[in-house]
């Protein structure tokens, strides 16, 4: 029987580079980037299926091809007339990667307004995966909408994940963000949140903290991300693990590096490697990612290690 990984969210046109104002196009977004590595990194017998929607502009056409190259299943990306992608650029400023986004005409912010098409989606899904960015650019009651498939889903039976991947940018309020991610992470039986991220929000004083408020709440199994610095993983039946990180060969652009942890944990998860060696393992993959360019490197690179 073939099992399934469904990641929900939005995957954006990436303008690269700057260099000179020459720019790479490629493809890019949250959910994406994870669900790239467990399509790389998953043994033989899953699916993975990326839940969004684009538009019927060259663009999208091109990005579902691009998708079912890679092998990530393209049967439930709804195509929506006259919308398109979303774009951001990245360019270099004060020794870091900024970022400028475009997104007003983004089929995505959409992906949720067609109930049946969502929870056709994620109907059989073994694990459904989405983040905070995912509720971040849906209108409230498509926000809701998409909570409830998901609660459908895990109801039957699927395991939920949920990285809250804090953009205060794509919301109204801090206050309305963080009511937001908390009611989602209370539907989720993973949460894979960063510890930088969160401090400011919620006041959590360290990675252990984070990992207990949403302990609390009703997560099973906890990953905190802390950059360069120890992942801490906890879970409900007492697992408690500081996992610290590799040192990098090389830092070219961490882009994409915690969505590639996600990606290394998770598909480790999923072979039965307890959880401080799936964290273990999560570092090395993303060890490998912000030694290259972009969010997205060579499926060759990450398997098999």
């Amino acid at each position: 029987m073939t099992l399934r990984f469904a990641s929900v969210g939005e995957c954006m046109i990436e303008m690269s580079g700057g260099e000179d104002k020459t720019y790479r196009l490629g493809y890019a977004g949250d959910t994406l980037n994870t669900a790239w590595y467990m399509r790389a990194l998953l043994p033989e017998g899953w699916d993975v299926d990326y839940v969004t929607a684009l538009g019927d502009d060259m663009y999208s056409t091109d990005m579902l091809a691009f998708l079912g190259k890679a092998g990530i299943g393209t049967s439930h990306i709804q195509l929506l007339a006259g919308k398109r992608p979303g774009l951001y650029m990245i360019h270099q400023a004060d020794g870091d990667r900024h970022f400028t986004y475009w997104r007003g005409q983004s089929a995505a912010k959409q992906l949720a307004d067609d109930r049946e098409a969502l929870a056709a989606g994620l109907v059989g899904a073994k694990y459904v995966y989405f983040s905070g960015i995912s509720l971040a650019i849906l209108a409230p009651k498509a926000r809701g909408r998409l909570m409830k498939a998901i609660v459908t889903a895990r109801e039957a039976g699927a395991t939920v994940v949920f990285d809250t991947n804090l953009r205060p940018a794509l919301w109204t309020s801090p206050k309305i963000m963080a009511s937001a991610l908390t009611a989602a992470a209370t539907i989720a039986d993973i949460v894979l949140p960063t510890h930088t991220d969160e401090a400011p929000l919620f006041g959590d004083r360290s990675p252990e903290a984070t990992a207990d408020r949403y302990l609390e709440i009703g997560a099973s199994e906890v990953v905190v991300k802390n950059g360069a610095d120890p992942a801490f993983v906890a879970t409900r039946d007492g697992v408690r693990a500081s996992v610290p990180a590799p040192r990098a060969e090389k830092l070219v652009d961490a882009t994409g590096a915690g969505d590639s942890f996600n990606g290394g944990y998770l598909s480790a998860r999923v072979r039965g490697v307890d959880p401080a060696a799936a964290a273990a393992f999560g570092h090395r993959i993303a060890g490998v990612v912000i030694g290259h360019k972009g969010a997205l490197v060579d499926p060759a690179l990450v398997k098999g290690l």
